[in-house]
């Protein structure tokens, strides 16, 4: 139609300048009369269009319903079958006990014997696995109270190391920025002291500035008698040339380490079983060795605060 009404107006076009007024009014008003007939043929199209959207819609949800039904009825057969199935096995075990009745009620006080018999080995197992069970839970309960004692004493110590390593801060705050750190890791306490704090140069005599940090220091350990305490002494990576008495870096550690010791013997409130010294020499740097910087950090004194563990130790033997 649309192609019409073009050919239409292209024709008015063309013959429009050799057709008189009355002509060209003519086919003016049939070429309008077109183009409301299209109008109307497009709105009736756009109305179909909306029926046959609608129509196919409810055709899907016709054959969705009917799919489903089909789905339903089929079940509905599977179950009338079985039950057909069942009830010819009933009428032919009716028929069968009519006929031999007797050798059916012995057959079946055979099975009840035998159903009675697997049923009291059952419960004696049963009861078997109940003790088992209730053994079980006793064990678990013992084991979950060892552990929430374990998970106390845990934090019980790591809240008298914090009140250690509070303290310890609290006695060395004058030497705050002298090289020394203090820190808690791992359930421990390490008190860092740089060689500059302690020791001259190739040396393992404590300077005056040194002794008086390791006493204050042996104050609070004093008042912490069952404190385990490691000294390590530790040096740079430059090889040990100042003294004869000594083979290299780990004997110069070891002797530093062994000063520290000494000096903390002097307190009578510490146990000497509690101390230990260790050298370590160049092997555990904790920064690099090929700035002088690091090289500093490097010498040091390391002064380990372990709590004793011997409740713990206990109680993981025991789980």
């Amino acid at each position: 139609m649309i192609k019409r009404i073009s050919l239409i107006a292209l024709t008015l076009a063309t013959i429009v300048s050799c057709v008189s007024p009355k002509v060209y009014k003519e086919l003016e008003g049939k070429y309008a009369n077109l183009k409301k007939e299209n109008r109307k043929l497009s709105d009736d199209n756009e109305t179909l269009l909306t029926a046959k959207n609608k129509a196919e819609n409810n055709l899907k949800e016709l054959q969705a319903n009917y799919d489903a039904t089909v789905i339903k009825r089929d079940k509905l057969q599977s179950d009338l079958d079985a039950l057909k199935s069942n009830h010819a096995n009933l009428t032919a075990s009716y028929d069968a006990l009519e006929k031999n009745s007797s050798a059916a009620i012995a057959e079946n006080v055979k099975k009840n014997r035998e159903l009675l018999a697997q049923l009291e080995v059952k419960e004696q197992a049963l009861a078997i696995e109940n003790a088992r069970l209730k053994t079980l839970e006793n064990d678990l309960k013992s084991r979950s109270e060892r552990v929430a004692e374990l998970e106390s004493l845990i934090a019980a110590k790591d809240a008298a190391m914090t009140a250690l390593k509070d303290a310890i801060s609290r006695a060395l705050t004058d030497f705050e920025g002298k090289g020394l750190t203090i820190e808690q890791r791992d359930g421990k306490v390490y008190v860092s002291m740089e060689n500059k704090l302690l020791f001259g140069s190739g040396s393992w005599a404590v300077g005056s500035q040194g002794r008086q940090a390791v006493q204050q220091l042996g104050e609070v350990l004093g008042d912490n008698p069952d404190i385990a305490v490691l000294i390590e002494g530790h040096t740079d990576n430059v090889p040990y040339k100042g003294n004869a008495q000594l083979s290299g870096n780990w004997d110069l550690s070891t002797k530093r380490a062994t000063a520290i010791v000494n000096i903390l013997r002097e307190n009578t409130s510490i146990k000497a079983e509690n101390l230990t010294a260790a050298g370590r020499g160049e092997y555990a740097p904790i920064a690099t060795n090929d700035s002088a910087e690091g090289k500093a950090k490097n010498r040091r004194i390391e002064v380990i605060l372990t709590p004793k563990l011997d409740e713990i130790s206990k109680l993981l033997n025991d789980l």
